[in-house]
């Protein structure tokens, strides 16, 4: 698999690595898997968490591999037939939750793991967890300072990304100026949609009254289309909805992607993006 994506690391020169990071103290290790890759099948992803359990690191993170060959060159050169199908990258998926539950470690939700003691487990027992572009974070509401090309910040109500090559990146630092290309500040919508993802990707529940009366809205109303969608996936026993609560019920924790993607307003209004940003 590592062949066809052009990367090789082998599990030694990781384990290297790990062991270098426990003799120096880092705090907590985290290892980083992606599933959906060419030629990966449940049977070899089994092997890799057999070895990745071995390490014993502190958190893990299992990505879907997103395959965007008109916005990434090098992956036009990954055969699209070595893919798994949807169907098995689900099968992964579910394997993971299995295996790693088993070993010990916490399913945070949407793709991270951690040990009970974890930070990130201890933050979502006591409803602290947050959200942000790196995955789930312990740090809510915190400023992001972006650094590096294509690198996304986050500083109040307000979001931008740096500029995609080296060469726009330095010549706006030897200019004396941000490499931003692109932002965007958040309206009172976005705000209020926002908090309403956070809360279903981070703790699968949503108190309905506390957003009423956060955002002075009537949610029923406001939320009418985005209920109506809800309902359908309620039907599939994904979440539950009644007067005070939406809940995600377990067997929807695999898809919580989707259900808060009902609240984005841009995927709304321009389901053509939606491609770029599937569940499984």
């Amino acid at each position: 698999m590592q062949v066809a994506v052009n990367r090789v690391q082998s599990l030694d020169e990781t384990r290297l690595v790990i062991d270098a990071a426990r003799e120096f103290g880092f705090k907590g290790i985290s290892v980083d898997l992606i599933y959906g890759l060419p030629k990966q099948n449940v049977i070899s992803f089994n092997h890799t968490l057999d070895e990745v359990i071995k390490l014993d690191p502190d958190r893990l993170s299992i990505y879907n591999y997103a395959h965007l060959p008109s916005l990434a060159k090098p992956q036009r050169r990954i055969n699209e037939a070595d893919l798994p199908s949807p169907d098995q990258r689900l099968q992964i998926l579910q394997l993971a939750i299995r295996r790693l539950t088993d070993a010990g470690y916490v399913f945070i939700g949407m793709d991270h793991f951690a040990k009970p003691n974890d930070e990130l487990a201890v933050a979502q027992r006591q409803g602290r967890l947050h959200r942000n572009f790196q995955g789930y974070s312990t740090h809510a509401e915190a400023d992001l300072m972006a650094f590096g090309v294509s690198a996304i910040g986050k500083v109040g109500p307000s979001y931008c990304q740096n500029v995609r090559t080296l060469d726009e990146y330095y010549d706006s630092l030897d200019q004396g100026v941000l490499p931003i290309f692109r932002g965007i500040e958040l309206n009172a919508d976005d705000l209020l949609r926002r908090s309403i993802i956070q809360a279903l990707m981070c703790h699968f529940e949503l108190s309905i009254e506390s957003i009423e009366i956060a955002h002075l809205i009537d949610f029923r109303s406001y939320f009418a289309s985005e209920l109506a969608d809800l309902r359908e996936m309620e039907k599939g026993g994904l979440l539950t909805i009644d007067e005070q609560w939406i809940t995600v019920e377990p067997r929807g924790r695999l898809l919580v992607r989707g259900i808060a993607m009902a609240f984005d307003k841009y995927l709304r209004t321009d389901r053509e993006r939606v491609r770029y940003s599937k569940v499984i």
